[in-house]
């Protein structure tokens, strides 16, 4: 039994635009599932694997453009690759977030904020999504819950930073960083765990609550997914068969 940690969800006024300027960024695939949501993902991926971590987009009619909890941070092998990423990244559409920091920030054209980092050995073999980033008032006790939650093994905890990895040591990081004012962030990007197997749903929503999340309200009626927020409040999904 577990969770696996298989998509990033983000919330989109035109799911299928959105979906192939990301597709386009990453060299990745788009497909839908059904109208309003466009899912995007390595070319010949077979869903879940811990190798990636796949974004649906889903649309909303009004999904608003404000600061986030979550981002995505882009990898980067070299200074050129970098600087070869960030032009091509423009000419898709993105355009610079007015950010000063030592990697690049832009937001893509729905104005949903990412990052292109500088070269990291970190990043080496993450694949192109290199981190799903997490602001938080308390990294270390975030990764606790997360670890607990998913498995992920937690590489660094302190006060400042979490970093967290699939335990088969493939794919992005999930991590999180202390960020003063979190409160009141909105979650127009969240994350979807899905029970392993599925029919295990039940037992893992007892053991998150066990760990300390508790039951959200977005809104979302009669669905097969559940809807919980982590300890700090963000939300999340896990997922159940239709």
């Amino acid at each position: 039994m577990g969770l696996r940690l298989v998509q990033v969800n983000i919330k989109a006024g035109d799911d299928a635009a959105l979906g192939r300027f990301w597709a386009d960024a990453l060299g990745w695939e788009v497909d839908s599932e059904e109208p309003g949501v466009t899912n995007v993902e390595p070319v010949g991926f077979d869903w879940p694997d811990p190798s990636a971590v796949c974004i649906d987009f889903v649309a909303v009619p009004d999904p608003g453009t404000v600061r986030y909890r979550t981002h995505l941070d882009l990898g980067t092998a070299s200074e050129a690759h970098h600087a070869e990423l960030v032009a091509r990244l423009k000419d898709l559409g993105a355009r610079p977030a007015g950010v000063d920091a030592p990697w690049t920030v832009l937001a893509d054209p729905e104005g949903n904020v990412f990052c292109v980092r500088e070269p990291r050995e970190l990043d080496r073999d993450t694949g192109p999504i290199a981190a799903v980033v997490v602001d938080c008032a308390d990294p270390r006790a975030m990764a606790g819950f997360w670890g607990e939650a998913t498995g992920w093994v937690v590489h660094e905890a302190d006060g400042e930073h979490a970093l967290l990895r699939a335990p088969e040591g493939i794919g992005p990081y999930l991590e999180f960083l202390r960020t003063p004012h979190v409160p009141g962030l909105a979650h127009r990007v969240h994350i979807d765990l899905l029970p392993n197997p599925v029919d295990a749903k039940a037992a893992e929503l007892a053991r998150l609550e066990a760990l300390g999340a508790k039951p959200a309200d977005v809104g979302q009626g009669d669905v097969p997914w559940t809807v919980m927020a982590d300890p700090e409040g963000n939300e999340f999904c896990v997922l159940g068969r239709r």
